[in-house]
């Protein structure tokens, strides 16, 4: 597969992912290396990963985190940094993020800030963070409850995509991360949303190319607007509730955490509805994302007053100006709209039409 080239960095996949990193590694001399990795990624994927690196005569520290989204916090990077600190890392030392999305975001959240930024390279290792959480230079940690509050916009060296990882996954997770693929479909391209619905007409040696889409999907996107002023706001669509449902599961001792991907699926499914009152969307497109989408994502039971809370996390939503709620809806597949504004009252009829 050809890399695909970032703003500032490239993408690389498969065959070549091992020999541009030792390539950058020769080049570029760091002066120690780190890998960041979490407790599954440290038992699934770091060994393959180690026989592969060909550091020379470079040291290399491995720092490993809990797995999971409760542990993307300050916290955390705290720990990350006073380890940095502890090993001796400098201004030339390099930060290898080994793992999903929860490792590339706090990662390179870490790398950006430690010493005001040193050099780093995702690794994903999940569906999720290949297509989506390790390209285009988003990093941040959750503040609470609160999704990715805290963050820097800021590219590391490569992103290197190597798809056998992805055979370390549960089924769970490779579902969380087509969510944003489907996503990726519904903001840009009819015919690969299309695709994507029609799995049954795939096979396992279909995947590396639809990656590849996705990638390229996303990359278009954050490219032309690489700091969010607007067109790469369309990358949240179905995450203004998805973001908000996904705040209330974690923090609310009495519901089951769901996975990005569970919530952002439902997500998207309330904003598709939302789309067919402020955009016109037809009730045809409705139906049809509708039933694409709980073709993959059982329905997970939301009550009435989970809804008031979850309506109150949405002030904290990024894409928010001047206290009113921003969403990014659709007027047909493939064609988004940003900045639109949606009642309460609205909000609660698809919160009824999801359930129903």
């Amino acid at each position: 597969m050809d890399s695909i080239s970032t703003k500032n960095a490239i993408v690389y996949f498969n065959s070549d992912v091992y020999t541009e990193i030792n390539k950058y590694v020769e080049v570029s001399k760091p002066s120690k290396i780190f890998v960041l990795v979490d407790t599954n990624t440290h038992e699934y994927c770091l060994p393959k990963f180690l026989s592969e690196l060909q550091s020379g005569d470079i040291a290399i520290e491995v720092m490993e985190m809990p797995n999971g989204e409760e542990h993307k916090t300050i916290d955390i990077c705290t720990g990350v940094w006073e380890a940095l600190s502890e090993y001796n890392a400098d201004r030339k030392s390099l930060l290898i993020n080994l793992g999903g999305g929860v490792v590339t975001d706090l990662g390179g959240f870490v790398a950006s800030t430690y010493m005001r930024g040193i050099s780093y390279i995702n690794v994903p290792t999940s569906l999720l963070a290949m297509v989506d959480a390790s390209v285009g230079g988003k990093t941040g940690v959750d503040l609470g409850a609160l999704k990715n509050q805290v963050g820097v916009i800021n590219e590391g060296e490569m992103v290197a995509v190597d798809t056998t990882f992805l055979d370390t996954l549960p089924q769970n997770e490779m579902v969380s991360g087509f969510a944003e693929m489907l996503k990726h479909g519904l903001i840009y391209d009819e015919k690969y949303w299309n695709t994507l619905t029609n799995l049954e007409a795939l096979d396992i040696s279909d995947l590396d190319q639809l990656i590849y889409n996705s990638v390229i999907i996303k990359n278009k996107v954050v490219t032309s607007d690489p700091t969010e002023q607007g067109l790469r706001k369309i990358l949240n669509f179905g995450h203004t509730l998805g973001h908000a449902i996904e705040s209330y599961f974690l923090e609310n001792a009495d519901k089951t955490p769901l996975l990005h991907g569970e919530a952002i699926a439902i997500g998207m499914i309330l904003e598709t509805y939302l789309s067919t009152k402020v955009c016109g969307l037809s009730i045809d497109a409705l139906k049809n994302i509708t039933e694409g989408i709980l073709k993959t994502f059982s329905k997970v039971e939301i009550l009435d007053n989970d809804i008031k809370t979850i309506i109150t996390f949405l002030q904290h939503d990024k894409k928010n100006s001047h206290g009113i709620v921003k969403f990014v809806l659709l007027e047909a597949i493939g064609q988004p709209k940003i900045d639109c504004v949606v009642s309460n009252e609205l909000i609660l009829e698809a919160f009824e039409y999801y359930a129903n």
